[in-house]
């Protein structure tokens, strides 16, 4: 089983979230890429766009499905990892590093403990195989 990282929040939507000094920033974790495959697209708002916890704020393709992402928080984008544009196998190589996706300054801080811990992640996905 895959471990994920203890310093991060997770959605059951398989997105990270974690927190940079009160920024909040996103990606897929690695079970999104194993299950996605080779991602060939990333579609991301843009830098000011305003985002509700749980609603889509962008999407991901690979060459086996099409996927929404859903933010972990409410708040507004302030940071886009422009590299996916013209390298989303970024997100293959490292969900967790060069792969992120948006940094989000939160409407509300305290939204980040309502997300799973890893251990608690970790549990979910070990019920999904």
């Amino acid at each position: 089983m895959a471990t994920y990282p203890g310093d991060r929040r997770y959605t059951k939507d398989h997105e990270w979230a974690m927190d940079e000094d009160g920024l909040i920033r996103v990606g897929v974790t690695s079970y999104a890429v194993e299950q996605l495959g080779d991602v060939t697209l990333v579609d991301l708002p843009d830098v000011g766009a305003d985002v509700q916890a749980q609603e889509q704020f962008g999407g991901i393709e690979s060459v086996k499905t099409v996927s929404d992402l859903y933010a972990p928080v409410s708040g507004e984008v302030v940071e886009v990892n422009d590299e996916l544009e013209d390298s989303p196998e970024l997100v293959n190589e490292g969900p967790y590093a060069q792969g992120w996706m948006v940094v989000i300054k939160p409407n509300d801080p305290k939204e980040l403990d309502r997300l799973m811990e890893a251990v608690a992640y970790e549990d979910y996905v070990g019920k999904l195989e």
